[in-house]
């Protein structure tokens, strides 16, 4: 009799807790079942399960044992599922939950160019900056910012992504670039009220930290809120660097106090691509994925800061 055969029946069996549903699980008949799973206990010279007539129950070795080879078979069944997945076309759904900026400002206009390349994929897209359950909620992929605690999710780092402070020309123009942290106090702040979050900001410089309370008029648990609040003029963002990566490209908003580093907790800002460790790697998972890895590879901040004074000098002139 295989041993891998009668290792897989006394999995089912430890799984669904007796003989004839794991019969029915496997398509066999109960003493096929039963036969199997004493086989295996007469080579390994131990009793795996407490039979009764009304239930069954792992032993001790018996829970051990299970541990290990369910372990193994669930690294087997994920290597089976990444070498056929080179043999798939690239179709179906891919469920993916985003987070809100990230999704809006970078992930979401960058699809077309996926979908023309793999026509026949489809997305099923959540926004929500909540760590929801991936197995529970039938997630393929979502993007979490901050440290991955969890043991039974792959993660894939998209972005080592700081902190910055800024603001558009307009608001510059009319109010003045900071040139120190302390000066944020007279500038209108545009808040963000997300859980852990305060209307504190912390700076470091020369190993000298501080930190300045700030103050303003629109406050939201939305970055892109706060984002598009920025480029009308209305205030100053302390925001992550890869939202307004292309906005900085353009010119519609500034980076300012460049000498100084805007100090979140370490890790708390940088991006992961992550998947559920139960499904394995399909190979549209996979793809998705690579395409996120390059998309925020290819953000890339500009070369230097724009001269502020030269940009305020042409927004003035420019004001009516």
């Amino acid at each position: 009799m295989d041993d891998f055969t009668r290792i897989e029946t006394f999995i089912k069996v430890a799984e669904v807790g007796s003989f004839s549903a794991a019969a029915r699980a496997t398509n066999s008949s109960i003493s096929s079942v039963a036969r199997q799973v004493q086989s295996l206990e007469e080579e390994l010279g131990i009793r795996l399960l407490n039979r009764s007539t009304r239930s069954l129950s792992l032993t001790e070795p018996g829970r051990l044992f299970y541990e290990r080879v369910g372990a193994i078979a669930k690294d087997l069944s994920n290597a089976k599922s990444e070498a056929t997945s080179f043999q798939d076309s690239v179709k179906g759904v891919l469920r993916i939950l985003l987070r809100v900026s990230t999704g809006t400002t970078i992930i979401i206009p960058a699809l077309p160019n996926l979908l023309n390349q793999y026509p026949e994929l489809s997305f099923d897209i959540s926004l929500s900056d909540e760590r929801l359950d991936l197995v529970a909620n039938n997630i393929d992929v979502a993007v979490w910012m901050g440290h991955i605690p969890d043991s039974e999710i792959v993660a894939r780092r998209l972005s080592p992504s700081r902190r910055i402070v800024c603001g558009s020309p307009g608001y510059f123009a009319r109010h003045g670039v900071p040139k120190s942290p302390d000066d944020l106090q007279r500038h209108n702040c545009l808040l963000y009220t997300a859980r852990s979050y305060s209307n504190v900001w912390g700076f470091a410089k020369d190993d000298i930290r501080q930190e300045i309370k700030v103050q303003g008029n629109l406050r939201s648990d939305n970055g892109s809120v706060l984002l598009s609040a920025a480029l009308s003029d209305v205030g100053v963002i302390m925001v992550h660097e890869w939202m307004v990566r292309l906005p900085m490209s353009e010119g519609r908003i500034i980076k300012v106090l460049s000498d100084y580093c805007v100090s979140p907790k370490a890790g708390d800002a940088e991006l992961y691509a992550v998947y559920p460790s139960s499904r394995g790697l399909s190979r549209k998972v996979r793809i998705f994925i690579d395409f996120l890895v390059q998309l925020f590879q290819g953000q890339e901040a500009p070369a230097e800061t724009p001269d502020l004074s030269a940009v305020t000098k042409n927004a003035i002139n420019a004001s009516p």
